[in-house]
């Protein structure tokens, strides 16, 4: 495994963070709890140390599923995310955008609860509002819960570079985590400057949702309501077949390598300058091993060159 400094707060972190979104399971198709218990695991077993979580993934239940994961390693040897601001509720699709100050003292609790900690590593907000809660207000509240020892640290997720401007007059802003991928590269400016404000960078999305692993080479038949279809745009024409050109030129890399195709979008990711760690998110033990398996090993110049050639074709 390989680790980076994670800007200002000190970390070190693996390059590799579990993402745990699909451990929610609403919306993401067949998952169950054991095989995510086993999934986080085997990740911490391969060398991972952060493990990225929020309360509106299955609302509420990914956090319970990696207080269980967690319950028996020692708290101090890992690093753990969760956010504030966007919970299950009345809002679109059953979800409710709450960045007030009096909702995020009460978040922080419910999430030490369900993870069974008292502390959690990085707390972020997870979106703006969109209601005109002010800045001032939110980051009031990140900044008490940081001066009580309920979070190490605090940052933003989902922020355009001004909305990041306007937060740190109000308070620190030690990391954020935008969307990241070979088929995302929408938000290269707020990475650019986290890494001007020395902000840790931790990115999500990593691997497509699961298109740039290879295991996705025919237009998918999912159930309507799979999030997958809401949440990105190459799950349907013309960005599909867009994405599987583009995973031509990631087929001839791992053969070469003798690599599974993930490999070399995880190296992708890990290896830019721009990002500290990716998420990656996991549902079994095999995903897990596959994913980790990508750090023993690195892309070369003239591959990563290779690549976004690739990529500025399919963005064109």
């Amino acid at each position: 495994m390989r680790f980076k400094r994670f800007g200002k707060t000190e970390m070190n972190v693996s390059v590799a963070t579990v993402g745990t979104w699909a451990i929610g399971g609403t919306g993401w198709g067949d998952v169950n709890k054991a095989d995510s218990i086993k999934a986080i695991r085997a990740m911490v077993d391969n060398g991972v140390n952060f493990i990225d979580t929020a309360p509106v993934y299955g609302k509420g239940h990914s956090e319970e599923v990696v207080g269980e994961a967690i319950r028996d390693m020692k708290r101090e040897d890992l690093i753990i995310s969760t956010k504030a601001g966007l919970i299950w509720g009345e809002g679109i699709d059953g979800i409710e955008r709450d960045i007030t100050y009096k909702s995020i003292m009460w978040e922080i609790d419910q999430s030490l609860k369900r993870l069974g900690t008292d502390y959690v590593d990085l707390y972020l907000v997870h979106k703006p509002d969109f209601k005109g809660t002010p800045t001032e207000e939110t980051m009031r509240a990140m900044m008490e819960i940081k001066k009580s020892g309920k979070a190490r640290h605090i940052g933003l997720s989902n922020y355009s570079v001004e909305l990041t401007k306007e937060a740190e007059q109000y308070g620190d802003v030690e990391a954020i985590q935008p969307p990241f991928s070979m088929v995302d590269r929408s938000e290269l400016a707020v990475m650019e400057y986290a890494k001007s404000r020395d902000m840790g960078v931790m990115t999500y999305g990593s691997l497509g949702a699961g298109i740039l692993t290879g295991a996705i080479r025919t237009l998918p038949n999912w159930d309507p309501s799979d999030t997958r279809y809401s949440f990105y745009n190459f799950f349907k024409e013309p960005k599909f077949s867009k994405c599987q050109e583009l995973l031509g030129t990631l087929d001839a890399i791992a053969a070469a390598h003798g690599k599974p195709v993930a490999q070399v979008a995880v190296n992708w990711s890990t290896q830019n300058p721009l990002v500290d760690t990716a998420l990656m998110g996991v549902r079994n033990v095999a995903e897990a091993d596959e994913n980790c398996a990508a750090t023993d090993w690195t892309l070369t110049d003239e591959e990563i060159a290779t690549i976004n050639a690739a990529i500025e074709k399919y963005e064109a």
